[in-house]
């Protein structure tokens, strides 16, 4: 990734996920946001993340370039986001455009849902070249330098988040659509083959978790 912005700020964007799993989420805890993504700059319209790669594909998951039709996504027109203007140094936005471009970079990367469904009890922790969207932008807020941290950043969910960066507020309103940027996004995802990618994920996790898989 390369960028010609030279901006001090990143921005740190809480969705309100219209999917159902968004939705079962908001019943259990109360709480709105239920994804998290990074943008460079403040055009918003280039989300950085550790997400599903098509919305019908919950377990075909990774590092993202989402747009705002994958948030909007179908015959929604419209989605509630809440930002967060982060500063950064010209060093320290150099180390985060390094760690994403290393990310990016790497197909080994996977999505850790292990992490990400026991986060309400475990509270989150690391498998070798794995991320959720928590871990990845708690990667990116610890490398601003800017904002004081009092634990591991990958042990910091979506709420936790919102409550860190409280004095970065920059905007929440209703985002609207004006394009597809995605087109595949909305391809359809058979159940059997949704079956195979989950047995394979969990599978590639599980080897990672033990001494062989750690790289």
């Amino acid at each position: 990734m390369t960028t010609n912005n030279s901006e001090d700020h990143i921005y740190v964007v809480l969705v309100r996920a219209l999917t159902g799993l968004g939705s079962f989420a908001r019943k259990i805890t109360g709480y709105e946001y239920t994804h998290i993504s990074v943008c460079l700059d403040d055009k918003l319209d280039d989300f950085v993340s550790f997400s599903r790669k098509k919305h019908s594909a919950p377990f075909d998951s990774g590092f993202m370039h989402e747009t705002l039709d994958c948030y909007a996504f179908g015959k929604n027109e419209k989605v509630k986001l809440k930002v967060f203007k982060v500063p950064v140094s010209v060093e320290n936005k150099q180390s985060i455009l390094k760690f994403i471009d290393e990310i990016e970079g790497d197909e080994e990367y996977l999505f850790n849902i292990f992490s990400m469904v026991t986060m309400g009890f475990l509270h989150g922790f690391m498998i070798y070249k794995a991320h959720n969207c928590m871990s990845f932008v708690g990667k990116i807020i610890s490398l601003t330098g800017a904002v004081p941290m009092d634990k591991k950043y990958y042990k910091y969910d979506i709420p936790s988040m919102d409550r860190l960066l409280k004095d970065y507020v920059y905007k929440e309103d209703y985002f609207y659509k004006t394009e597809i940027k995605t087109p595949d996004y909305m391809e359809k995802c058979s159940v059997l083959r949704n079956i195979g990618m989950f047995f394979s994920l969990v599978g590639r996790l599980v080897y990672r978790m033990t001494p062989w898989g750690r790289g």
